[in-house]
């Protein structure tokens, strides 16, 4: 009797204790199904009570519309302030994205924004008819009326440091100073410590002051394309003085009164070509032209260096002096387009508060090749050898 009693008394114990030991273990989830948006109870296990309530726990996959949603979320965040965003021009008036801004400053139908094979398919269709070629020919006088009204601004200019600095000629010397830091391992990186006969041409040089002050410290040649006349004949005459007073090993070259859009360089001649606030002169489509007739301009081991304000988000247009100011990944889509790779990028710094951003980047027309630091990892737990 009394070993009877024991036993269903031990009995009772062990299920108690099982019955507590499950209910604090047992812990409620939420997971979210395809079909119903309501919540589903299920159960999972812990090792351990939990002390506080669960808040909404994911212990399940997402489903494939939630990835795909998502991703369609981070590929939107990062496509935020390019060429599909809004900007804005000098009057204020606010442009849903750059096609619609190009469409009416240069009548252009077809934009960088369009694929090259769609631009094919379009061309005959724009071009079928009257209506077509008249539509072409205003784009056309839409186009030259843009560089015009540009050359113009320009040409009323005073071909100074303070002139073609838009009055803000303090901001030389940090100019000079960041372009100099960014250039000087791109260089060691690129072509090594031995002596080379180097080649840079200054695109849109103005006076010459990156060449004078800046380029022809690192380059044996300078060439100079510029298509304001006095901006070059200045620069010709600046830089003449400067090479009677220094070395014969580094001179500036040849001076080209052409504008970028017009402009072709001499194939295999540089090592790095410089181009400085003057690329947005140039629309979209012009702007992917001219890195593709540039790049036949590049030595083998030769990259672009860019260096250009920056906008905040999407663009913004000078209807002043008709140029554009982009943003961050606004630039990043063209060189997407112009199968160029970015090699390095740094922010100008010591500019005044009042000024836009401005940032400098070195191109290349390969896949930067990923350098390893050297050093090899020793595993935490291999066995080292013990040295008396």
């Amino acid at each position: 009797m009394f070993s009877h009693l024991w036993s269903k008394q031990w009995h009772l114990t062990c299920r108690n204790f099982f019955f507590a030991k499950s209910y604090f273990l047992k812990v409620f989830s939420t997971k979210w199904t395809r079909r119903k948006k309501k919540p589903q109870r299920g159960c999972i296990y812990a090792k351990k009570p939990l002390q506080k309530p669960l808040g909404r726990f994911e212990p399940f996959p997402y489903s494939s519309s939630t990835r795909a949603s998502s991703s369609r979320l981070a590929a939107a965040a990062a496509a935020a302030g390019g060429m599909d965003s809004r900007g804005f021009d000098s009057a204020g008036r606010v442009f849903s994205n750059a096609t619609e801004m190009w469409a009416e400053e240069i009548g252009s139908t077809v934009t960088a924004t369009t694929s090259a094979a769609a631009e094919a398919e379009a061309a005959p269709t724009a071009a079928a008819g009257n209506g077509g070629a008249e539509e072409e020919a205003s784009g056309e006088g839409k186009r030259k009326e843009w560089y015009s009204k540009a050359i113009a601004y320009w040409q009323g200019v005073e071909a100074s440091t303070e002139g073609v600095l838009g009055g803000y000629g303090c901001v030389n010397d940090a100019d000079v100073k960041g372009s100099d830091a960014f250039l000087r391992p791109l260089l060691a990186e690129r072509f090594g410590t031995a002596k080379r006969h180097l080649v840079a041409l200054d695109c849109g040089s103005g006076i010459g002051r990156v060449t004078k002050n800046f380029l022809l410290r690192h380059f044996n040649e300078v060439d100079l394309v510029e298509p304001v006349s006095h901006f070059l004949e200045v620069a010709r005459e600046n830089l003449t003085v400067c090479m009677d007073q220094g070395e014969d090993s580094h001179k500036a070259a040849n001076f080209y009164c052409v504008p970028l859009q017009d402009f072709t360089p001499e194939e295999g001649r540089y090592d790095v070509i410089w181009i400085q606030w003057c690329i947005g002169q140039l629309p979209d489509d012009d702007f992917i032209s001219f890195f593709n007739r540039a790049k036949v301009g590049l030595k083998p081991d030769g990259f672009f260096v860019l260096k250009e304000n920056i906008a905040r988000n999407g663009f913004v247009l000078d209807k002043v002096d008709n140029s554009v100011t982009r943003s961050d990944p606004y630039f990043r889509e063209l060189f997407k387009k112009c199968g160029l790779y970015i090699l390095s990028v740094k922010d100008q710094k010591e500019l005044p508060e009042e000024l836009f951003a401005v940032k400098m980047y070195a191109l290349v027309t390969s896949q930067p090749k990923i350098q390893n630091s050297g050093k090899r990892r020793r595993p935490k737990n291999s066995p080292r050898m013990i040295r008396s």
